[in-house]
C-alpha cells in the first residue's frame, strides 16, 4: 500500500514558492573554492548517494585523509589533473528557505574573463581568500569586477582558518583590509566569515572552534540576503527592438524584444528615435495579450502610430538618453588580442551593432592599489581599463546600472567575430 503525498499542505506550498538567489564564487588559485562548493553541496544534502560513494572511492585512491569534497565539482579531466578550476560551472542546491544557482568560477588570473561571466548574472559574490596570505591581487581584481558589474553583496570567506590555529587577530586584520577596499569601491553590503571548508567550520554549520566569532555562517548570510533583480524595475522603461514582426494580410506590425529596465502598460507613452512619441496599444506575449510588462519580460509591443523602426532601435519612457558618438567607459579585456588607441572594431549595445574606434586607452587600473598606468600603449588580457570610444553612428547610451539592465556593451573583433572586451558605459573606478 502506498501513501500519496499531499501537495496542498502549507509546507509543500511554501517550498514551491521559495525564491531563487544567484551567486558565484571567486578567489585565487588554491584558496579552496572547489572544496567550499563541495562542502556547501554536501552539508545541505544536495548530493546524490552514488556521487558521495564515488567521491569516497576517489579520495581513498588518492590517499586523501577523509573526503576530498573538491571532487564533487571539479568535473573536467583537466581540472582533476591540475587540481584547479578552469571553466565556469553552475551548481544547484536548495534549503528549506530558498533555492540557489551557484556559478563556480576559476581562480587563475588567466581565467578572469570566465569570472566576469559568472559574476555578470549573480547578485552575491562569495569571495574566498586563504587566511595564511590575506588579501592578494586576485582579491582586488575580483572586487573591482564585482563593483563594475554592480554587485553590492559580497561575502568574504576567510578560508583555511584552521591552518592559522583559528587565530582571531589574523582574521581581524584581513577583515579590516577587505572593508577598506570594498568601501572605496562602493561595495557597502559585505560580510566577513572565518571558515574552514575542509573541516566544515561556518560554511553551513556553526563552528565550535572559534568562541570569538558569533556571526552567521555563510549559508545563513545567503539565506538572509533579499532576492532582487538588480533594481532594474526601478529604472525608466528601456526596450531595445530585436525584431520587427509584419503580417501584411492582417496589417499586423509589432516590435519584439525583452524589457531591459522599468515597466510598461497599455496606454503608456513611449518615445522612439528622433524624438517621435507614440502610445502602446497592445502588449502581446506567448500566453496571449497582457495589460503590462516589466523588466525581464519578452514581449511584442504594438504602437498607435506607424513609425519607421528597425532592429537595434530603442523605445523608452521618461527621460530618453541623448544619442552620442563618443563616450567614456571601462572595459575588461577578455582575449589575448590587445586593445589599442585607433583600433577599429564592432560595438554591440543592446540589440544594436555599429562600427567603432578606440579613441584612447586612458588608464590601466593597478589592482595592487599602488599606481595606475595613465595613457598606456595598450590594454592586454585581463586588464581593467578606462577607455574612450567613438562610434560610426549615434547611440543612445547611458551609464551602466542595475547589473546590466542598461549601459553594458561588447567590443568585437571585425575580422574574427570574437568578443574582445566587456564594457561598462561611464564606469570609472577610483
Amino acid at each position: 500500500m502506498t501513501t500519496a503525498i499531499d501537495t496542498a499542505t502549507p509546507q509543500v506550498a511554501a517550498l514551491k514558492e521559495r525564491e531563487t538567489l544567484r551567486l558565484c564564487t571567486a578567489g585565487s588559485v588554491d584558496d579552496g573554492k572547489s572544496t567550499f562548493v563541495g562542502r556547501l553541496l554536501y552539508d545541505t544534502k544536495s548530493v546524490l548517494a552514488d556521487q558521495v560513494e564515488s567521491m569516497e572511492r576517489s579520495s581513498a585512491d588518492r590517499g586523501f585523509d577523509g573526503m576530498d569534497l573538491s571532487l564533487l565539482v571539479d568535473g573536467l579531466r583537466a581540472e582533476r589533473e591540475q587540481g584547479i578550476t578552469i571553466d565556469v560551472a553552475y551548481r544547484y542546491f536548495a534549503t528549506d528557505k530558498r533555492t540557489f544557482i551557484l556559478a563556480d568560477t576559476p581562480g587563475h588570473v588567466q581565467y578572469t574573463r570566465n569570472t566576469v561571466t559568472g559574476m555578470s548574472t549573480s547578485q552575491v559574490v562569495v569571495l574566498l581568500i586563504d587566511a595564511r596570505y590575506g588579501v592578494v591581487e586576485q582579491t582586488r581584481r575580483h572586487l573591482n569586477v564585482a563593483a563594475l558589474l554592480g554587485v553590492r553583496h559580497v561575502i568574504l570567506a576567510v578560508n583555511k582558518i584552521d591552518l592559522v590555529d583559528y587565530d582571531e587577530a589574523t582574521f581581524r586584520a584581513i577583515e579590516e583590509d577587505f572593508h577598506s577596499i570594498a568601501n572605496r569601491l562602493g561595495i557597502t553590503d559585505s560580510t566577513v566569515v572565518p571558515i574552514s571548508a575542509l573541516k566544515g567550520d561556518n560554511v553551513v554549520e556553526p563552528s565550535t572552534n572559534m568562541d570569538w566569532y558569533t556571526g552567521p555562517t555563510v549559508l545563513e548570510v545567503l539565506e538572509s540576503i533579499p532576492v532582487t533583480g538588480g533594481r532594474a524595475e526601478e529604472l525608466a522603461f528601456r526596450f531595445p527592438i530585436q525584431y520587427v514582426i509584419r503580417e501584411h494580410a492582417s496589417d499586423y506590425r509589432g516590435y519584439a524584444g525583452r524589457v531591459k529596465a522599468g515597466s510598461i502598460a497599455v496606454g503608456d507613452e513611449v518615445t522612439a528615435p528622433h524624438g517621435r512619441t507614440t502610445t502602446v496599444t497592445n502588449i502581446d506575449t506567448t500566453d496571449g495579450p497582457a495589460d503590462a510588462a516589466r523588466a525581464g519580460d519578452s514581449i511584442v509591443l504594438r504602437l498607435a502610430d506607424e513609425i519607421d523602426l528597425a532592429r537595434g532601435d530603442l523605445l523608452a519612457a521618461g527621460p530618453r538618453p541623448e544619442p552620442v558618438r563618443e563616450f567614456v567607459a571601462t572595459a575588461v579585456v577578455l582575449t589575448e588580442k590587445d586593445l589599442t588607441p585607433g583600433q577599429m572594431l564592432k560595438l554591440r549595445y543592446g540589440a544594436a551593432q555599429v562600427k567603432a574606434r578606440i579613441t584612447s586607452v586612458d588608464r590601466i587600473l593597478d589592482l595592487d592599489g599602488v599606481a595606475d598606468t595613465d595613457n598606456p600603449e595598450k590594454a592586454t588580457l585581463n586588464d581593467i581599463a578606462h577607455i574612450t570610444l567613438q562610434t560610426a553612428q549615434e547611440l543612445p547610451v547611458e551609464d551602466y546600472a542595475a547589473r546590466g539592465a542598461v549601459g553594458n556593451f561588447l567590443l568585437i573583433d571585425q575580422s574574427s567575430g570574437n568578443t574582445l572586451a566587456a564594457g561598462f558605459v561611464g564606469q570609472r573606478l577610483r
